[in-house]
């Protein structure tokens, strides 16, 4: 279940109450109201990191919600023939058989587009799940299905943990 207080978008209205109190602070002479307004957007700061954590393990995510996705397995699949290509190409770089080197090669590079497909399947499947799941909470909500509004929560918060989990292998491999 997510918790509001990790939300994105709560970070940015929360960042965004703190710099128009600390504007008024300043405006006014109110330390105490700038000062205040600063602390709100240091924990907004802090929020928004924590909406974006995440961790793998394996070819799992975990998100600070406590959402667990199983990645595409093209990624998985991708990844590791990367890794025996990556391996041919080296022994046959070091015994001068250009074709194992060759055929390591093609390996790899196919790996790297099937690893990408996998990420980008991923990455739209989570920002799909994200928005039905948020479009289905708020319905929901307005119906007053309290069950239906926690199945939607929790396939927004998958959503969202398949996104990053997505999103920060892309950056891991495109720094």
């Amino acid at each position: 279940m997510s918790d509001k207080n990790t939300s994105t978008l709560q970070s940015y209205v929360d960042s965004a109450t703190g710099a128009a109190q600390s504007m008024m602070g300043s405006v006014t002479g109110n330390s105490a109201d700038k000062a205040a307004g600063a602390d709100k957007r240091d924990e907004a700061a802090v929020k928004n990191d924590l909406s974006h954590a995440s961790a793998k393990a394996g070819p799992y995510s975990v998100s600070s919600s406590g959402a667990v996705t199983q990645d595409d397995p093209n990624r998985t699949e991708g990844s590791w023939s990367q890794t025996m290509g990556s391996a041919k190409e080296t022994v046959g770089g070091l015994t001068g058989a250009e074709g194992l080197k060759q055929q390591g090669t093609e390996q790899r590079r196919a790996g790297e587009e099937q690893e990408a497909r996998g990420q980008l399947n991923d990455l739209g499947g989570g920002v799909a799940d994200r928005a039905k799941g948020a479009v289905g909470g708020a319905v929901s909500g307005f119906t007053g299905d309290r069950e239906g509004q926690a199945k939607y929560q929790e396939m927004h918060d998958a959503g969202k943990t398949q996104q990053r989990g997505a999103e920060a292998d892309i950056q891991r491999q495109n720094p």
